[in-house]
């Protein structure tokens, strides 16, 4: 059973997950810095520093938060916008270099030694 488990754990399809897991939370919290201390401020700028999250809705005892809600949304669309972009920008440089590797392999090779040296036998024979 340990032996089971450890061929389990070794599966490239598990550690890809563990490690795309680790690589995305770190990615998240590079993209909420982004947002939160970049891309909100400016937006603030923009609209006069309107804060949706005071906004709020009572019915008896019940409050309905949709400022929050709506906060939210916000800094949601801006996130996909944001991992949009960069994804983007990855995707054209990946694109770019993937361009330059296929150029290099597709550049014509020049003839063998053995090519030249057939022609060159010809080029004497037809002289001689």
């Amino acid at each position: 059973m340990l032996n089971e488990f450890k061929d389990f754990i070794a599966k490239g399809n598990v550690m890809d997950m563990a490690v795309g897991i680790i690589i995305g939370a770190a990615f998240t919290a590079i993209v909420t810095s982004l947002v939160d201390d970049l891309v909100n401020p400016l937006i603030g700028i923009f609209m006069g520093g309107i804060d949706f999250g005071g906004l709020e809705a009572s019915v008896g005892d019940a409050v309905f938060t949709y400022g929050n809600f709506i906060m939210a949304l916000i800094n949601f669309l801006i996130i996909a916008w944001v991992v949009f972009l960069l994804v983007k920008m990855v995707n054209r440089v990946k694109d770019a270099t993937t361009a330059e590797e296929e150029a290099a392999e597709e550049e014509p090779a020049g003839p063998t030694q053995e090519e030249l040296l057939a022609e060159i036998r010809d080029a004497l024979k037809a002289r001689g």
